[in-house]
């Protein structure tokens, strides 16, 4: 079977921190692949209210996440302060990439690559609609600040 790989983007627009909690250990002593996805999702809440948006109201559109990948690079254990780097790309009409680099914030060592794809939602007709343009533009602003 062939591994995932993800290309992971070279610059990033947002960065965040959260510590590895005793509830994200699994039963192997070590961050587990479901705390890991806890942690992109708080990473992506962060990213948006960075840019003064939610999940559900980015330039009046909501987001569904359509799919997820995540490659396992390193361990991470209870009290680890994880630094994740955020970063979006791959645009198409109705959505986007979202790239999250989780790195141990002390050793600066990798601890995983991901990446969630997303589209943008209407939850009143219940519909996926276009990139908002506004996001879309503030997104490749910072990309190439």
């Amino acid at each position: 079977m062939a591994r995932i790989k993800i290309d992971m983007p070279d610059n990033y627009t947002f960065t965040t921190e959260l510590p590895v909690r005793i509830s994200d250990i699994n039963y192997g002593g070590h961050l587990g692949n479901d705390a890991v996805l806890s942690m992109i999702h708080e990473a992506r809440i962060r990213f948006f209210n960075y840019y003064h948006y939610t999940e559900l109201d980015v330039e009046g559109a909501g987001i569904i996440m359509t799919d997820s990948a995540i490659v396992y690079r390193a361990e991470g254990f209870h009290g680890d302060q994880i630094q994740i780097d955020v970063a979006v790309g791959d645009f198409n009409k109705y959505g986007c990439d979202i790239y999250y680099m989780l790195s141990n914030k002390k050793t600066a060592e990798e601890i995983a690559h991901a990446k969630t794809g997303i589209v943008f939602f209407d939850y009143k007709s219940r519909k996926v609609i276009p990139v908002p343009e506004g996001f879309s533009a503030c997104m490749e602003k910072d990309t190439k600040q």
